[in-house]
């Protein structure tokens, strides 16, 4: 099992038979004796017959392989450190290399490589150092290429930047030479293997019973909503815990860049863009898709992100019938989210005035949902804000429930409650209208 550390501490394998179980062979042994391995095996074994194995067989070929390798300067291995050996050649064959155990733990949101010497986990909202290596930048590129190739991507010289998905859904992105000065780096968020259920998000403090009804309601009553917040905060977790809440009857299309959301509905349609090719053709961008989904005869489209002139159509689309639209953006509060809306409707090209942008902005949008992670590694949902209308050239904005941070503890946890303001929702009556009732005494001041 590998070690993992707060970052500023050495991470390294021990020289001792310690934790690792690796004997008296250092770090530069292990991995030269992984490699000498997995050459050993790939020039015995067809490396198209080698993938077709069942698991034990090929262990049996690696075990095979490691008898075969020389030992000359290494220390006699313990049965712990050959099965060890045998499992890093297996990940090397079958996986993703070293950090194949830890997309296999479930207590680890994110893995970030930052070179072939230095990888970072988190895990409960912290920053570890692991003590986990690539051989070199060459070892970090093979299993960049692993990663992105069986989705149709390529990442080179030409295109040193990727977004990519892993088979459960994680999202991945990777950045290569010239670009980084670092070496490659693949940054890879994790999806829990079961989605979050609400009542995990209550435990976890993340929102609380009436937010959560309020936002049932919406859903069911076909508002339209924006899932705001900065990177990390959890935005697709709730994205795919609102979006449970459709109902069966109606059919979805899900817009992506990378395909990440999990609806457990049986009629939907998942899109994702591509990048250009080779020959710098063929993109289909988010605003393509968006475009093309108003002709899928849609009751529901779901844009996983809005970050650029695909938020021009998105609205059209949420004015002109298109209820119940559901999509997240990167800001840091509600109040910036709809400014950077109308920065992304200016990158259309369209020469719209600022107040045309607004009233669209403020026709269509009736809940915005702001997520933050805080210093403790939480996440929650700071604030529920209802898009009122305008007032002159301004969009009104009002706040129906708020996270009040009071202090931090000791050991920097996070004190503080979720509070309803103790104003009624504008858009209460047109849930109403759907036969949708929301008690009263879920907006009464204080904590909730």
């Amino acid at each position: 099992m590998q070690s993992i550390t707060e970052p500023g501490q050495q991470a390294v394998y021990g020289a001792g038979e310690g934790a690792d179980g690796m004997g008296g062979l250092t770090r530069d042994q292990r991995l030269d004796l992984v490699e000498r391995v997995h050459i050993k095996l790939l020039n015995e074994v067809d490396p198209k017959l080698l993938a077709g194995l069942p698991r034990e067989r090929m262990l049996e070929k690696i075990r095979a392989a490691l008898e075969k390798v020389g030992m000359e300067g290494i220390p006699p291995l313990t049965s712990r450190a050959q099965h060890r050996i045998v499992q890093e050649v297996y990940d090397e064959v079958n996986g993703y290399g070293p950090i194949q155990p830890l997309i296999e733990d479930l207590t680890l949101t994110e893995i970030m490589v930052n070179g072939a010497d230095r990888i970072f986990v988190e895990r409960d909202g912290k920053l570890l150092l692991t003590d986990i290596r690539f051989r070199d930048d060459a070892h970090v590129l093979r299993i960049i290429d692993r990663i992105v190739t069986p989705i149709g991507r390529r990442i080179d010289e030409a295109s040193p930047m990727v977004d990519a998905r892993l088979p459960d859904g994680s999202r991945v992105n990777a950045i290569i030479p010239p670009l980084s000065l670092i070496g490659p780096c693949i940054n890879i968020r994790k999806f829990s293997a079961i989605p979050f259920t609400e009542e995990d998000l209550l435990r976890f403090g993340t929102i609380t019973a009436p937010m959560l009804a309020l936002l049932k309601a919406c859903v069911t009553g076909r508002l339209n909503m924006l899932i705001s917040g900065g990177t990390g905060s959890g935005k697709t977790t709730t994205l795919n815990l609102l979006s449970s809440y459709i109902p069966e009857s109606e059919r979805i299309v899900t817009i992506e860049d990378a395909a990440e959301l999990r609806l457990e509905q049986e009629h939907k349609v998942r899109l994702e863009a591509r990048p250009p090719n080779l020959e710098g053709r063929g993109e289909i961008t988010i605003r393509m898709l968006v475009r093309n989904a108003l002709r899928m005869r849609p009751d529901r489209i779901i844009v996983g992100e809005v970050r650029g002139a695909e938020a021009l159509d998105m609205l059209q689309a949420m004015n002109t019938g298109h209820d119940g639209s559901l999509s997240t953006a990167h800001t840091n509060s509600p109040r910036d989210t709809l400014a950077r809306l109308e920065t992304m409707v200016l990158m259309a090209g369209m020469n719209l005035p600022s107040r045309a942008i607004r009233e669209q902005i403020a026709s269509a949008m009736h809940l915005i949902v702001h997520q933050q992670r805080f210093s403790d590694g939480t996440r929650k949902i700071t604030h529920i804000s209802e898009v009122q209308g305008m007032e002159g050239d301004v969009i009104i904005l009002q706040d129906i429930f708020a996270y009040r941070q009071q202090s931090v503890d000791r050991d920097g946890k996070v004190i503080g409650r979720h509070v309803a303001t103790g104003l009624r929702p504008k858009f209460v009556p047109i849930l109403e209208s759907k036969g949708i009732y929301l008690s009263p005494e879920m907006f009464t001041p204080g904590g909730s």
